[in-house]
């Protein structure tokens, strides 16, 4: 157990082990940080978090329409302010890596040919003690330069001379580390990430000539973005770094906060650095603040809902033009193809990547994401003939693009079919993923996609939408809980011949998917309660 210096801090997890050089990341003065940022902003983290609840009620009963804030109509209406300048490490984000903070990822992504690596705390990582704490002294370890990876046959390797810029995602605001607490409650799992990387790492980093840099992920609303960049105040205030050091790129992966995305840059400005179009989270959160509203808001099989679907076109390409407006960088969305050994499934997904790169860069976005090295020279290839010496496109501010309410909000012009296919894609993907997340590993290799958790959210999502708006297949075939009561047990069946998951995980995953995608209600996140569950380390008795 660890303690700080003036909170009544405690740490329930082990903290000296063989090996784990966590006592090194859970230093008193490391901690007496963290609580320091918990107990100044965990009240207003608490009130927000009651407000998107309710919110999403008075969204599902139709009793609040969604519509752009006129009581900030003169933020947007303002063309006169722009957010921070570009920090070092940041100008050319054309091919940024997304992934877990591991150690052979941490290499491998440093070594990528990216510009940026999105370290990630959140979706991509499982989050038990293991792997938070192991990924912060990876983090330590590779800004110091001292970082290396052994295969089982010996090979080994190191970073090389020009390393990607590390971006770490901490966890969402919705989320506890339950293993610390701060004078008897949890403390916030954004600010135990946040926290502990800034404390230890701040300084190094700007030595190095980069900053401290983060990827906001999950906010729904520029209030959520003020206390963001109100705890970046405190923190750099409280180790004496000079205000606007740090930079963040907010994920607009919420309905709402796609509402908000002037505001949120506005309440950021001074250390923003961008917005990125978070594709599978934006899909689940239409879900789930509509999932109530009948046909018009019911989408197809998750494989049709296609970054070119009305609503999401609208979505991307107003992000791209309020970016540019405000001179921040405009990233695209993930690649998730993993390359595989079958020549032809490569040339056959690699032209699908082109494609949907080419998109991107058309549009007027600065870069984007791949989940795996080998799809680095692909992107890089199309956004250097787009952007060529440049390193980015901000001076193109897409002035031609007009979005309204109705625009965002079409949902209905997607087209395409609920089908016994993407249906049962839904369950055996969201079994999978949850069966590999209980194991530890949230990045998960899934049918040559690296999936994470927003893809078991959005496919259990749909399930429960499905079923409580009576939708019906092309063949009549209404979905209710018992017709996909019968197929769950022929996908747990399917999965457990193949012999691809672990037996007792897998049917703690039919457990989670029955309660979060069969129940009555829709839990926001099937993460909250399985953490709690299945993850957390029970306290020393």
């Amino acid at each position: 157990m660890a303690t700080s210096l003036s909170y009544r801090t405690t740490v329930s997890a082990p903290v000296s082990q063989d090996g784990s050089r966590f006592e090194e990341i859970l230093t008193p003065e490391a901690l007496e940080f963290v609580a320091r940022l918990d107990n100044e902003f965990a009240a207003r983290r608490r009130e927000l978090l009651d407000e998107r609840r309710r919110r999403r009620e008075r969204l599902n009963l139709g009793e609040e329409r969604l519509d752009f804030l006129p009581e900030t109509a003169h933020i947007r209406a303002d063309d006169s302010w722009r957010v921070a300048g570009v920090a070092p490490g940041l100008r050319d984000r054309r091919v940024e890596i997304t992934g877990p903070t591991d150690r052979k990822m941490t290499v491998n992504a440093l070594n990528s040919g990216a510009q940026v690596w999105l370290a990630d705390f959140e979706d991509a990582n499982s989050p038990t003690w293991e792997n938070m704490l192991s990924g912060q002294v990876n983090l330590y370890d590779a800004i110091g330069g001292d970082i290396d990876f052994s295969t089982e046959g010996g090979k080994r390797y190191r970073i090389g001379d020009d390393p990607a810029t590390i971006v770490v995602r901490p966890r969402g605001w919705h989320l506890v580390e339950k293993h610390v607490r701060i004078d008897g409650r949890p403390i916030s799992a954004s600010l135990f990430d946040f926290g502990l990387y800034f404390f230890h790492n701040a300084e190094r980093l700007l030595r190095s000539g980069s900053g401290p840099y983060f990827y906001l992920p999950k906010l729904e609303n520029h209030k959520e973005a003020r206390l963001w960049n109100d705890v970046f105040l405190l923190a750099q205030d409280l180790l004496g770094i000079e205000r606007g050091t740090i930079r963040a790129t907010v994920l607009i992966e919420t309905i709402t906060a796609a509402f908000e995305m002037d505001e949120i840059l506005y309440e950021l400005r001074e250390h923003a650095a961008g917005l990125n179009a978070g594709r599978w989270d934006y899909i689940f959160s239409v879900v789930k603040n509509f999932s109530r509203l009948g046909a018009d808001f019911v989408l197809p099989d998750r494989a049709d809902v296609t970054m070119t679907v009305p609503f999401m076109r609208s979505y991307t390409e107003l992000l791209v033009r309020t970016c540019h407006r405000r001179g921040a960088h405009a990233i695209g969305g993930m690649a998730a193809f993993i390359p595989s050994k079958d020549a032809g499934t490569n040339e056959a997904a690699f032209a699908k990547v082109r494609e949907d790169k080419e998109r991107e860069a058309g549009d007027g976005f600065d870069g984007s994401w791949v989940a795996h090295p080998g799809l680095v020279p692909v992107c890089r290839e199309v956004f250097d003939a787009h952007l060529g010496r440049s390193p980015h496109q901000i001076d193109r501010t897409r002035q031609d693009v007009s979005v309204d309410r109705d625009d965002l909000l079409n949902v209905a012009g997607s087209g395409g079919d609920v089908t016994e296919d993407g249906l049962r894609a839904n369950i055996n993907v969201a079994l999978r993923y949850v069966d590999s997340w209980l194991r530890g590993t949230g990045a998960a290799a899934i049918h040559d996609l690296m999936e994470d958790a927003a893809t078991a959210e959005i496919a259990r999502c749909q399930v429960w939408q499905w079923i409580h708006n009576g939708t019906k297949l092309a063949d009549g075939t209404v979905i209710d809980r018992t017709f996909v009561g019968e197929l769950l047990d022929e996908e747990l069946a399917t999965i457990r011949a193949a012999g691809t998951g672990d037996a007792d995980r897998l049917a703690e995953a039919r457990e989670i998917f029955v309660e979060t995608a069969l129940g009555d209600t829709l839990p926001n996140f099937f993460t909250t309660s399985a953490y709690a569950r299945y993850l957390a380390v029970a306290p020393a008795a």
